[in-house]
């Protein structure tokens, strides 16, 4: 028998990669000098100057006057008085309890058929919700003050309230189809 013994395959590999973490860790070992050497000559560098902050330009003020100029940061006596349109004209009755279809876009609700024949006509509209009303005539649905004009079998007819921009109120048709949404 020879005085060397032999290594089986397996204890090769596993002696290799003991000798390979060795080494790793042996090239670890070495220190943080070269990091502290070259910390301590990037402060001792003497950085770019810096650059002059501009120079701030000063603005003439202006005062407005009675000189016939209208000072553009305040209200106008005309926007303070309230406009014809908006005294007269059709106004949203605000002192009626809103009905439950009033909290819905009106294009969000659906018409999904109807109930009854001739002037006791129901629409049943459905809201997003799932859940399906029973609604009559002079009812009110959506968020401008939807009022139900007429029933049909296959459309419903409101009129809404919107704003004429002047602080008034116009009347503006709609309609809401059996199917559409």
């Amino acid at each position: 028998m020879s005085r060397f013994a032999v290594i089986r395959p397996g204890h090769a590999a596993r002696l290799l990669l003991m000798l390979a973490v060795l080494l790793l860790l042996a090239g670890c070992t070495r220190g943080m000098s070269d990091l502290r050497d070259w910390v301590a000559q990037e402060k001792s560098k003497k950085g770019a100057p810096i650059p002059p902050l501009p120079v701030i330009k000063t603005f003439e003020t202006f005062q407005y006057s009675d000189d016939g100029k209208r000072d553009p940061f305040s209200a106008s006596t005309a926007e303070l008085q309230p406009s014809a349109a908006a005294s007269g004209g059709p106004r949203p009755d605000q002192d009626r309890p809103k009905q439950p279809l009033e909290m819905f876009a009106l294009d969000s609700l659906k018409m999904v058929g109807t109930v009854g024949l001739g002037a006791g006509m129901e629409a049943l509209v459905k809201d997003p919700g799932g859940v399906i009303h029973r609604i009559h005539r002079n009812e009110y649905m959506g968020q401008n003050y939807g009022r139900v004009t007429a029933i049909a079998e296959d459309h419903v007819d409101l009129v809404e309230l919107v704003s004429n921009g002047n602080g008034g109120w116009m009347e503006r048709s709609a309609s809401m189809g059996l199917g559409e949404k």
